[in-house]
Order: C-alpha cells, then structure tokens, then sequence
C-alpha cells in the first residue's frame, strides 16, 4: 500500500476492509533515500515485519524504478509505505513517538534501547547519512548506531534498518510474527 502526504495511522495498527486489524508495531523512516535497491529491500523488511516505512522526499528515485521494483519483488502490495514531501510532514505524521536516529557517529549502541510500539527508527541517506540538523532535532529522542570495526565508515542502509527493526521486534518477542 503506498500513500503519499500527511497522513496520521495509529501505531498500533489499522482495519482492513475485511475488518481484520493489520499491526505495526514500529516504523522506519528514511530521510532521503537516494538508492533505489535499499528501499525496495525496506518495502520487502516492512512487509515481512509489519513496520511501517515513511519516505522524506526528495527521492533518489521514481517508484516506478524497475531496480526498485525488482528489490521488493511481489511485497508491495503487502508493505506499508507513506512518502512525505519534507521532514515536518513526516514529524506530523509519525509525532508523537519515540525517535531514535540512527548514525554511525551517534554515542550510545542501538542495544541499549528499551524499544517500544511505535518507536521511529530514522536513517539518513546513503551517500552522507543523516545531517546533523536532522540527528540533533528536538523530535529525536536518542541518536544510536551499529557497532562497526575501527576504520569502518558506514553499513547498508537496508541493512542497517533489517537489524536494528529486528533488534526491536525482538525486545517484544516478535509479537504480531509467526
């Protein structure tokens, strides 16, 4: 399901037209993303944990892009994604929620959150992750990163977003998963 806008969705989840409740617990926010691959691999992670993915324009990419069609292969119809024209946007949408911004220079590991339903997990862009303005912003709770080996600049974006997401579903003992 793509959406576009300022759109408010309840955290804990939303009614199909069949009346069953679709949960998602968490949401991923990319701000930026600038290659196409990584969100298709996100649209597939977001269907496959229940997570919400927020897009922040501008895009690296249009989604009729056929490497990012090809990344979530036949998942995005079951994946839920909502693109936003700039970050306030985004905050009105997602606030209020705990925000954690993901960044390879943050101090504190992405372990040593106590995650809860309706957490935001922000990622910046590929090339530059996220500004600093953006990292430093009041919405954000806490700035936290992946351990890496000295010297090591940075991960995957898709990569980054599969373990961190996991790391908090996991917290809550995948609940919602088979």
């Amino acid at each position: 399901m793509l959406g576009r806008g300022n759109v408010r969705f309840a955290a804990t989840g939303r009614t199909t037209g069949e009346g069953k409740t679709i949960f998602r617990m968490f949401r991923v926010l990319f701000y930026q993303p600038e290659i196409p691959p990584n969100t298709g691999n996100a649209i597939r992670l977001s269907a496959n944990t229940g997570a919400e993915l927020h897009l922040v324009e501008p895009l690296g990419f249009a989604f009729e892009d056929k490497h990012l069609r090809r990344a979530g292969l036949d998942y995005h119809d079951l994946a839920h994604v909502r693109v936003h024209p700039d970050l306030d946007a985004a905050w009105e949408a997602l606030l209020p929620a705990n925000v954690y911004a993901f960044s390879a220079r943050a101090e504190h590991r992405y372990t040593d959150v106590a995650y809860q339903p309706g957490d935001v997990l922000l990622f910046g862009p590929e090339s530059v992750g996220l500004p600093d303005e953006v990292q430093h912003a009041p919405q954000v709770t806490k700035r936290v990163r992946l351990p890496m080996r000295p010297g090591s600049r940075s991960l995957n974006l898709a990569n980054t977003a599969s373990i961190a997401l996991y790391e908090a579903w996991r917290q809550h003992d995948f609940s919602g998963g088979a």
